[in-house]
């Protein structure tokens, strides 16, 4: 991202706060964290900030399109900063670790549907499972995810 994050929520119409600034930092430096990660990143950073006002935080850059939520199976959502390349991800059933994955073919939305039912596709989600490298060599801690 070339702005900085005050100038992303304000780009994106939103007031600039210490929770908004502070989620979008930890987002940032931790992409793929779930919300209680990012709960408790914030939390050392500003002290004293509900868990609840983290969510909406969440919830508002999210709606706003700051951050973009992924969901794997087994997974607790996940948050990245949205930067509209349309990447997929890589999940780990072992460990629960997420990779980034440049687009399967070209630009969004990377892949066509079989059928479109008359809808303007403009968006593809794929996550790949597997096991990642720490894994098959028996240095990363099991987390076993179906």
């Amino acid at each position: 991202m070339s702005l900085a994050y005050p100038e992303l929520l304000r780009h994106a119409r939103l007031r600039v706060t210490a929770p908004r600034v502070a989620v979008l930092t930890e987002v940032g430096a931790h992409p793929h964290a779930d919300a209680e990660s990012i709960r408790a990143g914030v939390h050392a950073r500003l002290g004293a900030v509900s868990t609840q006002a983290v969510y909406d935080v969440l919830h508002a850059l999210t709606t706003a399109g700051l951050l973009r939520r992924i969901e794997p199976a087994g997974s607790p959502g996940r948050y990245e900063l949205a930067r509209g390349d349309n990447h997929h991800h890589l999940v780990c059933r072992s460990c629960g670790a997420v990779v980034d994955v440049p687009c399967a073919v070209g630009e969004a939305p990377c892949l066509h549907a079989s059928e479109d039912h008359g809808f303007v596709i403009d968006t593809a989600e794929v996550i790949y499972w597997g096991t990642c490298p720490s894994c098959l060599s028996g240095s990363a801690p099991s987390k076993e995810i179906s």
